[in-house]
Parts: structure tokens; C-alpha cells; sequence
């Protein structure tokens, strides 16, 4: 009587034990799989921050080109700007214009290197500078460049503006309405992003 009493506790003691150490381990895997799902969620946020960042840098970069050209060659104003304003992106400036400007040989009027600074602009814009298996592989997604100063040209105020479709959805302020109508970013253009930059540029 003394043996048999004094083992049955004891067996439901290691059963109990054992019951415990398996709860410990599925609680463990399961602090485990939400500190993963967690940080997976993380890795992706940083990297849609990092996109965004990044063709926010290169819009800036292409808007301060432009402006850039259009100072070193105030000859041909009107002709940047189409009249009033010019939209470029998605290959609207079709092939490279001739002549091409490339060297003092071609005898370029200040005309000439303007639509060519449009289409070297443009192919800055598109990526079409950076390609892999035949795909641009550079510049930004879905661009839309819009460039407006005074109907005819002439010493006043240009503005670059330049639009691209982002990763996610956002209800931002409309700075500016260029690439608004094209719908490339969305129903409500909920995915569109905007940079646009301003600079007094005039004939000298």
C-alpha cells in the first residue's frame, strides 16, 4: 500500500510538467512569429520609404537640370516652353532630334539645342538612359514633366514641375495640376506625387 501510494502523485506531477513545458513552447513560437510578422512589416514600410525617397531625390535632381539648361541658353525661352507650357514624359518627344548639338561642328542655333536639351531632358526623365532586357530601368515611375513660364518667353518666373506615381495612396494638397489629367495615377490621383521648382530666368 505504502509503494503504490507514494508513485501516483508523482506521475501525474510529470504529467503536469510536461504540460507546462509544451504551453511554455507554443507560447514561445508564437511571441516568435508576431516579432517576425512585425518586423517583415517594418523591412517593407522602410522600403516603400526608401522608393519614395528616392524618386523624390531624382525628380529634384531632373527639375534643377532643366532649370539649369533653360539659364544657359535664355536665346530660345519660348521654345522650352512651348509657347506657355510644355508637357513632356512617356517618349512624347519622339526621336532624337537632328542635328544633335553634340559638337561646335553641327552649327546649332540656340533653337536647335533647345529641343534637343527637351529630348535628352525627356530621356533623363523616362529612364530610357538605363535600360535592362530592352526596359527603362531608370528615372521615375509613370513621369509627367511640365514646363511654363510667360507666353513667349522673356525675363520672368519658369516653373518645373515634375509628377511620378508613388507606392501607396495619399490625400495630399494639390501644389500643382501637372500630370493631373493624363490618369496615371489613379481614380483621384490618389497615387501621384508632385515636385516643383521656381526660379526668375532672364535674357542676358
Amino acid at each position: 500500500m505504502f509503494v503504490n501510494s507514494s508513485h501516483c502523485p508523482r506521475r501525474a506531477d510529470r504529467r503536469q510538467q510536461g504540460g507546462f513545458t509544451l504551453l511554455e513552447v507554443m507560447i514561445a513560437v508564437l511571441v516568435f512569429a508576431i516579432g517576425m510578422l512585425t518586423t517583415a512589416s517594418l523591412q517593407l514600410t522602410s522600403k516603400r520609404a526608401n522608393y519614395e525617397s528616392l524618386q523624390r531625390t531624382t525628380a529634384g535632381h531632373l527639375a534643377f537640370d532643366m532649370l539649369e539648361r533653360i539659364r544657359a541658353n535664355t536665346g530660345a525661352l519660348n521654345t522650352y516652353i512651348g509657347g506657355a507650357q510644355l508637357v513632356l514624359g512617356n517618349g512624347t518627344r519622339g526621336a532624337e532630334p537632328v542635328p544633335d548639338c553634340d559638337s561646335v561642328a553641327d552649327a546649332c542655333t540656340s533653337g536647335d539645342v533647345a529641343v534637343h536639351d527637351l529630348w535628352q531632358w525627356e530621356q533623363l526623365i523616362d529612364g530610357a538612359t538605363e535600360t535592362s532586357g530592352g526596359a527603362s530601368t531608370g528615372g521615375l515611375v509613370s513621369p509627367t514633366a511640365c514646363v511654363r513660364g510667360p507666353a513667349g518667353g522673356g525675363g520672368e518666373t519658369y516653373t518645373i514641375a515634375v509628377a511620378w506615381r508613388g507606392v501607396a495612396e495619399l490625400q495630399n494638397p494639390v501644389i500643382d495640376a501637372c500630370g493631373s489629367a493624363t490618369g496615371l495615377y489613379g481614380d483621384n490621383n490618389e497615387f501621384r506625387r508632385v515636385l516643383v521648382v521656381r526660379s526668375f530666368i532672364g535674357p542676358f
